[in-house]
């Protein structure tokens, strides 16, 4: 089944008259991003040379992902835009409610009691809006996509920082939050500033223990976990073509740890190979007719320098498999130097459990080479020395791989075959061995690394890698172990060498599967009520945020300074809390409980100004707002960096929180903040984070004269009552500052949906 071919062929009828005319307008050869984004502007919009980075484009995406946590606080955004029905194709995915415990039918069979009413909730209003259900088991949405709804030089949005996985078969795929996604399922124009372009050209081609994966963990270490933010990674080079379509989704997933926008890959053979295998070989013949608007132009690789605004060469041929961590996804290292770098360290040695799956590695070549190394170690006589668990991707990879005998080699070795969902990556995983708060190291195939993201234990020291080197290292039980040059006693006494990874990019017998897990949804979706409990505790509507009451912001408390790295994960953390997902109420109770005060060094404790007690996060901003009053937070570098979850824009939105003061901002959690009608301001001298103090009340001035490009005003008042002044800057344009206006995006546009 071919989803969405009349659509996918519309796009390519339009393709080459577009490409062509924006290489006339422009005047110039243009890159495979541009093409794409181009021909995507909403309708309307003009051709133009817009400055990179700064220029806000309305663009037309051809469809809409959504994953069963993010897709709950979509749907009932969706629900009060007044839209009878989605405008563009979309999809729900049941990949993230899913707990990683016993195996896979235990799992998913708790999964469907304990998460009942939201994904019958997620069921009928997919019925009611026409939008695609995957059921929970059928897979990660991101394999689901690039096996079913990804193709060359199309626009996808999808509500999860993963999406940019579609990139590896030539897509423009972003992630956003749900109001970004509302947007575009209403058939609204789609705002995003004009990105800036990295191009990464590849040479050689990968060999012995060095997969797709490396290429992603060496650049992480290049460009660090803001290096890519406002740009699209776009890759060039004969080294492209060298990688399996799965492997460039690899590379491209994971570009998100470097706040890139979006990743993507020319097409190629093996984009058409991979097309096929998977039952879409129309779209493959109708691709390689306008190839040429699926490539970069050749002048832009001929003289890279000229088209992109970052060049970097990374030579497949040279590289070294990498691991990269503890608790960033940036700290890059090479094989060869990591066993120096975690005894310098003092990382716990002993890797007490391996990880293959999450949306970054769980495709039939990766399960295919790692078990080529572990059937070959029991070969030899050796056995696995730490716990090993394995995600696959979909139940098409895993009904193939269970046919084809791989998942028996994993089980034989002692692994143990989850569902396939997301599971560990996200924090979904019943740890039982893990009960206290003790240092250990484990190792994955994931993309973060963050600390407690996997399991709630901050001294988790988790490591991310290939899944080659995952199953290299569980077999082995140690951190330092090399195995590109390091050996392991058998059970004989004899020294062994673990033997190269081999597999296959695409099942020899062709993929199989009895049940997808595709739900289509209703022809007539009028008829289908959508009943919510008023007692739930999982659910609840959204009311309308208030808007603006045209007054600068007047000597708000301060509810946290926050130290170092603030991530979505310290904002809103997932795990035990993806079941609160649909309950803005509810799962506002763990708002900044994960970020550190630097008045203190702890975690959830902040200073209440009155009692001059320390308080939980959440609860200090729920005693301000019942007083009426607002408040603000104030953090450091890439505020927001890694998921794309809106509920950590809306929880402070929720708890009356008006202001997020920071040093910088990740890209897609600056866009929810202005989507929810908050103001979200960044220092103009960095140094000034420093002159604010626990007891300070703050003000914003100049907000009856907020415009674009125009500065606003900081007031701080200290205790003693002495005051400080600076500037403070954004990045609001005419369209975002109505946003905050009306008190948010949703607000604003709802007119418009119900048209």
């Amino acid at each position: 089944m071919i989803f969405d071919i009349d659509m996918i062929r519309e796009v390519y009828n339009q393709l080459p008259g577009k490409v062509a005319r924006t290489r006339e307008k422009l005047g110039r050869p243009l890159t495979l991003t541009e093409k794409i984004l181009f021909a995507h502007l909403s309708p309307g919009v003009a051709v133009k040379n817009y400055k990179r980075a700064e220029d806000y484009v309305d663009f037309a995406p051809d469809r809409v992902a959504m994953q069963d946590a993010t897709a709950q606080m979509a749907l009932l955004q969706l629900m009060n835009s007044g839209r009878k029905n989605v405008a563009v194709p979309s999809t729900v995915h049941c990949d993230h409610l899913i707990q990683a415990y016993k195996n896979a039918a235990n799992d998913l069979q708790v999964a469907k009691v304990t998460n009942e009413e939201v994904f019958n909730f997620l069921r009928d209003v997919s019925n009611k809006y026409g939008i695609g259900f995957w059921k929970p088991g059928a897979g990660i949405i991101h394999q689901v996509v690039l096996e079913n709804y990804a193709f060359p030089g199309g626009m996808m949005v999808g509500t999860d920082s993963h999406t940019p996985n579609a990139g590896g078969l030539g897509m423009i795929a972003i992630g956003v939050g749900g109001a970004d996604a509302v947007d575009v399922m209403a058939g609204l124009p789609w705002e995003l500033k004009m990105p800036k372009l990295i191009g990464v050209k590849l040479d050689g081609k990968l060999s012995g223990w060095a997969s797709p994966k490396d290429v992603i963990l060496k650049l992480a270490g290049i460009l660090t976990v803001k290096g890519g933010t406002n740009a699209i990674i776009e890759y060039f080079g004969e080294g492209t073509s060298t990688l399996s379509a799965t492997g460039k989704g690899t590379i491209c997933n994971m570009g998100a740890e470097v706040g890139a926008t979006t990743s993507i890959f020319p097409f190629d053979e093996k984009s058409a190979a991979y097309l096929e295998g998977t039952g879409r070989e129309e779209v493959a013949v109708e691709a390689r007719k306008i190839i040429s608007c699926l490539q970069a132009d050749p002048e832009t690789a001929i003289n890279p320098h000229s088209y992109y605004d970052q060049v970097i060469e990374i030579n497949l041929s040279e590289l070294e498999p990498h691991i990269n961590g503890p608790f960033t996804p940036d700290a890059a290292y090479a094989i060869s130097e990591f066993a120096k770098v975690v005894k310098e360290n003092g990382y716990p040695r002993q890797m007490e459990v391996g990880l293959i799956g999450s949306c970054t590695n769980s495709s039939y070549e990766d399960l295919t080479r790692a078990a080529h190394i572990v059937r070959k170690a029991k070969e030899d006589g050796l056995s696995v020395n730490a716990k090993f668990i394995i995600n696959p991707g979909s139940e098409q990879v895993r009904f193939t791989a269970e046919r084809d005998g791989i998942l028996q080699e994993f089980e034989d070795a002692g692994a143990v075959i989850m569902a396939n969902a997301c599971g560990p990556c996200i924090g979904q995983w019943k740890r039982t061995d893990e009960k206290s708060e003790r240092p250990n190291s484990i190792v994955t195939s994931f993309n973060r690394n963050f600390a407690k993201r996997n399991d709630g234990n901050p001294n988790t020291h988790a490591f991310v890698t290939s899944p080659e080197l995952v199953a290299a290292l569980t077999i082995a039980g140690d951190l330092t172990f090399n195995p590109l040059t390091d050996t392991l006693t058998n059970a004989g006494g004899e020294q062994v060498k673990l033997a190269e990874p081999v597999g296959f990019e695409m099942p020899p017998k062709g993929f199989a599967v009895k049940d997808a897990g595709y739900q289509a949804p209703s022809e007539d979706g009028n008829k289908i009520e959508i009943n919510i409990d008023p007692n739930s505790n999982r659910l609840q509507k959204l009311k309308p945020f208030e808007p603006w009451d045209g007054r600068d912001y007047e000597e708000l408390p301060l509810l946290i300074k926050v130290k170092g790295k603030c991530t979505t994960d310290h904002i809103s953390m997932a795990g035990p809390w993806l079941r609160f997902r649909g309950h803005l109420d509810n799962i506002s109770d763990n708002m900044l409980i994960g970020a550190v005060n630097v008045f203190n060094g702890e975690t959830n404790k902040t200073l209440d100004p009155v009692t001059l007690q320390y308080m939980e996060v959440p609860a200090l901003a729920r005693k301000f707002k019942a007083g009426g009053l607002g408040s603000i937070v104030v953090a450091e570098e890439n505020y927001g960096e890694g998921s794309s979850r809106e509920h950590a824009a809306m929880e402070p939105r929720h708890l009356n929180v008006k202001v997020i003061l920071v040093k910088s901002f990740a890209r897609i959690h600056e866009t929810n903040l202005k989507k929810q009608g908050m103001l979200a301001l960044t220092f103009v001298n960095k140094d000034d984070y420093n002159k604010i103090q626990e007891r300070d009340k703050i003000s914003v001035v100049g907000l009856t004269g907020f415009a674009p490009g125009k500065n606003l005003k900081i007031v701080l008042h200290h205790p003693d009552g002495s005051t400080d002044e600076f500037e403070a800057a954004h990045t609001y344009n005419e369209q975002q500052i109505g946003w905050f206006k009306a008190g948010s995006a949703l607000n604003m546009s709802s007119t418009i949906h119900s048209k």
